[in-house]
């Protein structure tokens, strides 16, 4: 066993990628006897996960480091990794200049050898290190596991980086172009994943319908899934997330529709509904697409949770384009929907559009998209008063177990709310009771 050395504390922030990339830090540091601690004040070496993706999770990361960086000891190391890092790496380490590292996206796998050679150095002087212009995921991960695990869900990553052209995302910029990883690697991952007891597997990637492009597979996806099925036979449920429009194919509603552990669920971000602005955004502007494959979900799996994501407030958007995307909602009656106003992105193709939307306008567009919706997915969640679905247990308090059904991701969409005290980290039948626009009452199903 590796001799204990000393603490660190570690922060994520953004989305679930980017939590996947900070287990995988942590499992390096702990395999050398580095430990880690809740509390910045008790950690020798601070590091931050920081998310770059739009403003306002770019100031949250610059809050948080500045906060760390105000605080911080001369006995103490200051590192701000992840996609903040990678793009703004230089400029970071000028405006915090407390900051002793930099790591970004692509080189996280490097945590370890930049920790200790900041710590064993003795010297206040800051020794920077740039992320590396070269994308290794998938071939150089120091044998991490690339998952993580919250209660008996675990986020597994399938590939890293994006080849989609869209004008408005900072992603490409800031992962690179899609990187697949080894197929034998990600099946040996969800066997541990299986032997941990872990019920929830939920596949992530930038497009997760993109798998296996860069290694030559054909339906990448879907032998991803059949064999993952095989690899972890005592999981209870497949979960895919992000889907790219235009990429869901016959064969990956067959395999969802003919493999009950591959939930009747998909995330599809849309980003819009009408064909100029998708145009603009670079993306799939078919949007017969999306009424045509939505019927075909809906006819192989009549109960499917469809979940999509739009921008409002894009550059150019009139009022009618933006009418249009109301129209998609009423029309499709998706059961989740996240929405955002547009974020101006200088460094993208978006940032040199004419048009920018002001921002009373794009806030008001999306309050009004939201009540939109929120009438739908309370008339989508009645449907299942008096049925009853299986819901995992995620905690106790007050009387009240809380939950997800399948048609619900950790974080992102709703929970089940159950009166009675369940075993958390089980899937157990639940009778729905009750419903709210994004909730759902219920009691177990044998206690009454």
């Amino acid at each position: 066993m590796p001799r204990p050395k000393h603490s660190y504390h570690l922060l994520s922030l953004g989305c679930a990628k980017n939590t996947v990339d900070s287990e995988g830090m942590a499992q390096l540091l702990n395999r050398e006897g580095w430990r880690g601690t809740p509390s910045p004040e008790q950690a020798s070496v601070l590091i931050v996960n920081t998310c770059g993706f739009i403003d306002i999770a770019r100031q949250e990361s610059i809050d948080v480091l500045r906060e760390l960086a105000a605080s911080k000891r001369p006995d103490q190391i200051l590192i701000a990794a992840g996609c903040l890092a990678q793009l703004y790496g230089a400029r970071l380490a000028q405006e915090i200049p407390e900051l002793d590292g930099v790591i970004g996206t692509r080189r996280w796998m490097d945590i370890l050898g930049l920790v200790e050679r900041l710590h064993k150095r003795g010297q206040p002087e800051p020794l920077y290190h740039l992320p590396d212009e070269a994308s290794t995921m998938g071939t150089d991960e120091r044998g991490v596991l690339c998952a993580s695990m919250q209660g008996a869900s675990a986020y597994l990553k399938i590939a890293d980086g994006c080849r989609r052209p869209c004008a408005f995302c900072t992603i490409p910029i800031i992962k690179g172009t899609l990187v697949s990883r080894p197929l034998e690697v990600i099946l040996n991952e969800a066997a541990q994943l299986n032997d941990m007891g872990i019920e929830e597997i939920i596949l992530i990637a930038q497009d997760t319908t993109d798998y296996g492009h860069d290694l030559g597979m054909k339906d990448g996806l879907e032998s991803l899934l059949e064999r993952m099925l095989d690899a972890a036979p005592d999981v209870s449920w497949f979960r895919i997330m992000y889907a790219y429009p235009g990429y869901v194919t016959d064969r990956l509603i067959d395999l969802m529709a003919s493999k009950e552990r591959i939930l009747s669920y998909l995330d599809i971000p849309l980003q819009h509904g009408h064909p100029d602005v998708l145009t603009r955004m670079r993306r799939p502007a078919g949007v017969e697409w999306v009424y045509r494959t939505t019927e075909k979900l809906r006819t192989a799996m009549p109960e499917i949770a469809l979940r999509t994501t739009f921008i409002v407030g894009y550059p150019g958007e009139t009022e009618q384009e933006f009418e249009s995307l109301l129209k998609l909602i009423r029309d499709l009656r998706f059961d989740r929907v996240g929405a955002f106003t547009y974020s101006y992105e200088a460094n993208t193709p978006s940032g040199s559009l004419p048009g920018q939307v002001p921002d009373d306008v794009k806030e008001a567009r999306l309050a009004r998209l939201m009540e939109e919706q929120q009438a739908i997915s309370l008339q989508c969640n009645q449907r299942f008063i008096g049925q009853t679905l299986p819901v995992l247990i995620e905690g106790y308090g007050d009387g009240i177990s809380i939950g997800r059904s399948y048609r619900d991701a950790p974080e992102i969409d709703g929970m089940v709310m159950v009166e009675d005290q369940l075993p958390v980290g089980e899937i157990v039948p639940v009778h729905i009771t009750g419903a709210m626009p994004y909730d759902l009452l219920g009691h177990a199903a044998d206690s009454r």
